[in-house]
């Protein structure tokens, strides 16, 4: 299997590092591929290739910039990038927050290019939109895998719907499943439980800019994640 590398998009051909390594950030002098590893500052999350289940491919983890995919070298077609238009890659850094949130940003954390954040997949994390950006005409929800072994995208789909009452959505294909009611202001009238947990800070927020909710948390060293199954069931843990 030829090796695969993150780094970030410039007409320069970078050399490959053998290592793991431990810091936050990928610069265009400093790349990663398969085996390597980078943590957040607290080391609450970690970005690296993996292989789901009994699959033999290669993914990355919490999937940049632009942050590009090649295979074998910089001397071929990209296989998949983020599509931003990075002018330079001067003081461009993707960096890896405790938050889960992989960010492309430059001149520190001034100018944000790209987020992880706005391309959810099966998890909802603390801190993370579900809904319409609607100055963005972007919409983020969480969608399914094929299967254990496969994470690409499944059947399912779980998303703000925002006609009529706005409320969140269970889709199997184009099929409504299941809904949350709509907001009362303090939580989804079809989600009881809501009303008395102490775990998270709810914000819900609909205006001419966006449509969306968000699950932050009280306590930071909590750990939790949402995620909708290979099944179509939404899960919590934490």
């Amino acid at each position: 299997m030829n090796p695969v590398k993150w780094s970030l998009y410039t007409l320069l051909v970078f050399h490959l590092f053998q290592f793991s390594t431990t810091i936050d950030t990928i610069t265009a002098n400093h790349s990663i591929r398969d085996c390597d590893v980078i943590f957040s500052g607290g080391r609450v999350f970690a970005l690296g290739f993996f292989s789901p289940g009994y699959s033999v491919k290669r993914y990355l983890g919490i999937c940049q910039g632009n942050l590009v995919l090649y295979e074998g070298n910089q001397r071929t077609a990209p296989v998949w990038s983020t599509n931003v238009l990075v002018t330079s890659t001067n003081n461009t850094v993707a960096q890896l927050l405790d938050s889960g949130n992989l960010v492309l940003a430059q001149n520190g954390a001034k100018n944000m290019l790209w987020q992880s954040f706005d391309h959810p997949t099966h998890t909802l994390l603390p801190f993370m939109k579900l809904g319409l950006d609607r100055r963005k005409d972007a919409d983020r929800f969480l969608t399914s895998w094929k299967s254990l072994d496969d994470p690409g995208t499944g059947n399912y789909s779980y998303r703000i719907d925002p006609s009529g009452f706005t409320q969140l959505s269970l889709y199997k294909g184009s099929v409504k499943w299941w809904r949350s009611g709509s907001w009362t202001g303090q939580r989804w009238t079809g989600v009881p439980e809501m009303t008395h947990n102490y775990i998270f800070n709810v914000t819900f927020v609909n205006n001419k800019d966006e449509v969306s909710i968000m699950y932050g948390v009280t306590d930071l060293s909590v750990l939790t994640r949402m995620i909708v199954n290979k099944s179509g069931i939404v899960q919590r843990f934490t």
